[in-house]
């Protein structure tokens, strides 16, 4: 498939994913009172829930970084970038999925920061799984 994605349109999923790792303890905070519920688990658990927090918002500042340093290298077809651009693919496909199939059941609050908010959200998560996996499929060189 011949399609070309411009390092633009990379660097601003970039800087979209960092946005997103440095919003994401407000949003545990202030929008889902993470914290709260959290207290309420054995310690392990807590410092479990905790460290998987941390990893989420590690993965999305650092796709973010190697997005906005290295762009050209994220479609340069070679083994690597088919890997990389599969991975990131893979991670927000399955954010995009898990937001439509588990998160509409629960309610978040109504304020309108908040409300579109959430809509913004949701459309760079399917934006970037969108990049990715054109990303991916360029990088199959098929």
């Amino acid at each position: 498939m011949d399609i070309e994605i411009p390092n633009w349109i990379i660097i601003a999923g970039g800087i979209g994913q960092i946005l997103t790792a440095l919003v994401y303890p407000y949003i545990r905070h202030k929008v889902f009172d993470w914290y709260t519920d959290v207290k309420q688990l054995k310690p392990l658990n807590q410092e479990i829930a905790k460290t998987y927090g941390r990893y989420i918002q590690g993965l999305n500042f650092s796709f973010g970084l190697i997005a906005i340093l290295i762009p050209s290298d994220l479609k340069n077809q070679t083994n690597l970038a088919l890997a990389l651009t599969g991975l990131i693919g893979a991670y927000w496909v399955g954010k995009v999925a898990t937001q439509i199939a588990y998160y509409p059941m629960y309610q978040i609050p109504q304020k309108p920061l908040f409300k579109y908010g959430g809509y913004g959200m949701n459309l760079l998560f399917v934006f970037f799984a969108v990049v990715y996996t054109l990303l991916f499929i360029y990088n199959l060189n098929i």
